[in-house]
């Protein structure tokens, strides 16, 4: 039975540390700004039929969003670095080098998320 209260004790600290910690992350969303601005979120939430008038709920999608762009462009980058395909700058004065991202790189990671890209069959 000693067990089990233990068990019982350690699961209440965990629940109230995720209080604590969920309390702490609402409290930093009232003062950051996440790249992608509100209403970009609210708008889209609007279209997924999410209507919400709490701007903590738009800024936790909105911070969500940017954590997945990150990703995709982390990732492509590690690709175009794995690859060996970085290029250096044009300018004469610095010698220092520049990756250049194509959708060479980009399609990878976003097709390892499930997002499909096709380039159109005419380039202007």
């Amino acid at each position: 039975m000693n067990g089990m209260n233990n068990e019982r004790e350690a699961a209440d600290e965990d629940f109230q540390l995720a209080d604590a910690q969920m309390i702490d992350l609402v409290q930093q969303l009232e003062v950051y700004t996440p790249t992608i601005p509100d209403g970009v979120a609210e708008h889209y939430l609007n279209r997924a039929g999410v209507n919400t008038l709490d701007p903590a709920v738009v800024r936790l999608i909105a911070l969500a969003g940017q954590k997945f762009i990150s990703d995709i462009v982390n990732d492509a980058m590690q690709l175009n670095k794995m690859k060996g395909s970085s290029q250096t700058s044009r300018s004469a004065k610095t010698k220092d080098k520049r990756s250049l991202l194509t959708m060479d790189d980009l399609n990878p990671a976003l097709t390892e998320r499930g997002i499909k890209v096709k380039k159109p069959l005419y380039y202007p």
